[in-house]
C-alpha cells in the first residue's frame, strides 16, 4: 500500500523548490517538537498592544460542523462536539484582550454571541472561498491600525495565549507565520502586512494547503516563522484522542 507523504517531504520534493530549513535562507523551523518560544515577559505587553488576533468559527448547527466526524457519532453529536471544540479554544486564549471571533454564516451572529469573552468582538467572514475570507479579514484588521495579525481556525483546541504571543514575537522578525497543521494544512497564519497572493488559487481543504502557501511565500521572497506541529480534531480518531487528553488532564477547559 501506498504511504501518502507528509507535507514535509512534498515540500522538499516539489521542483525547483529547495529543501526545508533552506527556503531563501530566511525559514525558522521548529516542527515536531512540541516546544514554545514564549516571548520575555517585558515583551509580552508590547506584542498584546499591537497584535491582532482574529478566530473563524462556524455556527454550530447540525450538519454543517464536523462532518467528517458526523459520519461517525451523528450530526447531532458532532454539533456538541464542536461545542466543545470552540468552548475550549476560546476559554485558553481567554487571556487575550480584544479577540475578533470571525463567524460563519453571515446570519450567526447570535449563534456565536456567548462564546465571545470580556472586551471581544464578533464579525461576519463575508462571502467567497476560504482564501477570499481571510484575506478580507486580515484587510479589515490592517486598516484598523492592527500592526502584527494572526488568524486561527476552530479545530484546533491545544491553541494556547502562549502560541499566539510567539506569532506575533515572530512577525517582529518575519513577514509570515504559520502553524503547520498534521493533516497538510495550517492552523495559524500571521502578517505582519496584507499578502494577496498568499491566498489566491491554494486548493483548500486539501493536504496541500501549507506546502502550497510555503511556495508563494518563497516565490515573493518572504521569510517566514513556523510554529509547533498542531493536529486538527476532524474525524472519530481525533475525537477520542482529544476527550483521553481531556481525561489526562493534559488540556484545560
Amino acid at each position: 500500500m501506498k504511504t501518502r507523504k507528509s507535507w514535509r517531504e512534498k515540500l522538499a520534493d516539489s521542483k525547483g523548490l529547495p529543501k526545508v530549513g533552506k527556503i531563501a535562507g530566511k525559514l525558522t523551523r521548529r516542527w515536531g517538537t512540541g516546544t514554545m518560544v514564549v516571548p520575555a515577559p517585558k515583551e509580552v505587553d508590547a506584542l498584546m498592544s499591537e497584535g491582532k488576533l482574529i478566530v473563524f468559527v462556524k455556527a454550530p448547527r447540525p450538519g454543517a460542523v464536523k462532518t467528517r466526524l458526523a459520519k461517525a457519532i451523528g450530526a447531532p453529536a458532532a454539533r456538541s462536539a464542536y461545542r466543545q471544540l470552540v468552548e475550549t479554544l476560546l476559554n485558553q486564549l481567554q487571556g487575550l484582550g480584544g479577540v475578533e471571533v470571525c463567524f460563519s454564516p453571515a446570519d450567526a451572529a447570535s449563534e456565536v454571541q456567548h462564546w465571545l469573552k470580556e472586551g471581544w468582538t464578533s464579525s461576519p467572514q463575508g462571502d467567497g472561498h476560504l482564501g477570499q475570507r481571510l484575506q478580507s479579514a486580515f484587510q479589515r484588521a490592517f486598516h484598523a491600525g492592527a500592526k502584527r495579525v494572526a488568524i486561527i481556525g476552530s479545530d484546533c483546541p491545544v491553541v494556547r495565549v502562549e502560541d499566539i504571543l510567539e506569532a506575533w514575537g515572530g512577525l517582529q522578525t518575519h513577514d509570515v507565520v504559520l502553524g503547520p497543521a498534521t493533516d497538510g494544512g495550517y492552523w495559524l497564519i500571521g502578517l505582519r502586512q496584507l499578502q494577496p497572493n498568499l491566498f489566491r488559487g491554494v486548493h483548500w481543504s486539501t493536504e496541500n494547503v501549507f506546502t502550497e502557501t510555503i511556495q508563494r511565500v518563497q516565490h515573493a521572497g518572504l521569510s517566514v516563522h513556523l510554529l509547533r506541529e498542531l493536529a486538527d480534531v476532524d474525524t472519530d480518531r481525533d475525537w477520542r484522542a482529544f476527550l483521553a487528553a481531556q481525561n489526562r488532564g493534559g488540556i484545560r477547559t
